[in-house]
């Protein structure tokens, strides 16, 4: 965990009695609603279908047992007894009233929290890989460096009105695991040929209205430039982006107009004006922000636990679960476990207070007091013994928090939808809610493998639809609910954006469409290794096209 030093502290409590006196005035009439808003959206608060919405910063998805007990505690006392963890690495409450929002962030700094440009046209939380530090195929350890862009961009008053919202995500291992190439800034760690760190940066990918994968502007920025080159690439994007129009204001608009060489040019010439100036890293600065960091004391383990191998093969279930919620660990005799947040019946990120007290507790006993939020919107104990791992299992159960569907079709991402936000075309949550009944069989979705399905209630894509194997989007049809599906989608070092299949569904067909297209990918597939993702690569749409559409009238 990072902690706080005291300057972190001061700016975090000082914007807690800017806001208290802020609302203070709205309340009493004395600030206009016009005047109000963009300071109550620069603190992370919405005002949704129903109530506000608090939008609370988790920076790079790191959160301590400390922390969590103190959204527990939120969620009882000024919310509805629960979180809903987004696709952001955040979390957010549904239901506080926008009285007690001041009251809210005061607890939330007393434990190093904050909502801190959770919204508005700034840098918003920096994303990276839920495994960071820990993973075996790791280049290098990506928290310092999301820690770094995260001073930089907070209060940075050069980049605090943008054109439109941003967001950087930054990988460090071979395998993408952050969805580098559908952000703003996508930073992928490297290595030059004598061995020295540096980042390749994606610039111009994007979900929502006009989806887009990223392009690389700089194969290789030493790691001493890493601010500075980004310092240049918003300085572009905050000259020339857009500002007429909100649905081209986002880079990926103006990478595409410019074209990514003029693009890449216009950054560079920016970037030799600034380089070697005071944005420089240095190994002093670097060294001080890794010492804020508490780093767990690992025991020396083998690197296989008997007891451990045992159970595994012997108990099915601890079995089933152990092969795709548990992950490897660098440090030998160690796992990482995902403790997937969609069990059948449960809005896919919601969490309630008592899980959050009970998850607090597991994090404490099995993983040095620490937990990560992806951005799949599940949670990871990064440091468990393997030796303990029997018994976490067996305390995860009764919570409903050992499901083994990590990669399956049923640990759907999906945003809240138009159950809560005022945007929303559609509702999500309902329709993940019948896909995940009509196939809650767990010997079913083994026998149909590796299935991503994203779910957005409208266009700006919180669900990350056109990214999943199957991608749903709810839209207005005069007035109706719809919902129209891509397949082919993909994160990762291979990102691609779905394709629509055809017309819109009614929301009580899509658990019908949803079924025809994985009997089509089950009759086509050439092995049981071949993915659903893979099939509709080799084929095309069209015969899942035609299997959906078949017998419509």
């Amino acid at each position: 965990m990072y902690l706080y030093d005291d300057i972190d502290q001061r700016l975090v409590d000082e914007r807690v009695r800017q806001f208290r006196d802020q609302t203070r005035r709205y309340l009493a009439g004395t600030l206009g609603e016009d005047d109000f808003r963009p300071l109550r959206l620069q603190n992370g608060l919405y005002v949704q279908k129903h109530a506000p919405m608090l939008r609370v910063a988790i920076p790079y998805g790191l959160l301590s047992a400390r922390q969590l007990r103190m959204l527990a505690h939120v969620a009882r006392e000024y919310d509805r007894g629960y979180g809903h963890f987004t696709t952001r690495q955040n979390i957010q409450f549904n239901w506080p009233a926008l009285e007690d929002v001041p009251e809210i962030l005061a607890a939330l700094a007393t434990v190093q929290m904050h909502a801190i440009q959770t919204s508005g046209n700034c840098v918003r939380n920096t994303t990276t890989d839920q495994f960071a530090g820990i993973a075996p195929d790791e280049i290098v350890d990506p928290l310092v460096w999301t820690e770094l862009i995260r001073q930089w961009s907070t209060f940075h008053p050069e980049f605090a009105f943008l054109p439109r919202k941003f967001k950087i995500a930054v990988n460090g291992a071979e395998n993408d695991r952050a969805a580098v190439l559908v952000h703003d800034i996508g930073i992928q760690a490297v290595r030059d040929d004598a061995g020295t760190v540096g980042f390749r940066v994606v610039v111009g990918g994007g979900l929502g209205r006009t989806p887009m994968i990223g392009h690389v502007i700089r194969d290789f920025v030493a790691w001493p430039h890493l601010l500075t080159y980004l310092d240049a690439t918003l300085r572009v994007y905050n000259r020339f982006g857009r500002r007429d129009n909100k649905y081209k204001a986002r880079i990926k608009i103006l990478v595409k107009e410019l074209g990514p060489a003029e693009f890449a040019r216009q950054v560079e010439e920016e970037f030799a004006a600034i380089a070697g100036g005071p944005g420089t890293l240095t190994e002093d600065e670097v060294a001080r922000v890794h010492a804020r960091f508490t780093r767990p004391a690992y025991a020396t383990l083998p690197a296989v636990d008997a007891d451990f191998e045992d159970r595994r093969r012997s108990v099915r279930a601890f079995g089933r679960w152990v092969a795709r919620n548990v992950a490897p660990h660098r440090v030998p005799g160690y796992a990482a476990v995902t403790l997937t947040l969609k069990r059948t019946g449960v809005p896919p990120g919601d969490v309630t207070a008592d899980q959050m007290d009970a998850i607090a507790d597991l994090a404490d006993r099995f993983s040095f007091g620490g937990l990560r939020v992806t951005h799949e919107q599940n949670l990871v104990l990064a440091d468990v013994e393997q030796r303990d791992l029997f018994d976490l299992w067996n305390r995860l159960v009764p919570l409903g928090l050992a499901v083994p569907n990590l990669g399956l079709l049923t640990n759907i991402v999906c945003c809240p939808g138009g159950d809560f936000c005022s945007l929303a075309n559609a509702a999500s949550i309902p329709v993940a809610a019948a896909v995940q009944q009509r196939f809650d069989d767990l010997d079913y979705q083994h026998d149909i493998g590796e299935l991503d399905l994203n779910i957005s209630g409208c266009i700006n894509a919180c669900g990350h639809h056109h990214v999943g194997h199957i991608g749903i989007l709810g839209v207005d049809k005069a007035g109706e609910e719809w919902y129209q599906v891509t397949i082919g989608g993909r994160q990762g070092n291979q990102a691609a954006i779905g394709r629509i299949i055809g017309p819109s569904f009614a929301r009580d067909e899509i658990p019908d469409v949803v079924e025809k297209l994985v009997t089509t990918y089950l009759r086509l597939r050439d092995s049981e290794a071949e993915r659903f993702v893979d099939v509709v690569q080799r084929t095309g749409i069209a015969p899942f096209k035609e299997s959906v559409y078949a017998h419509a009238d």
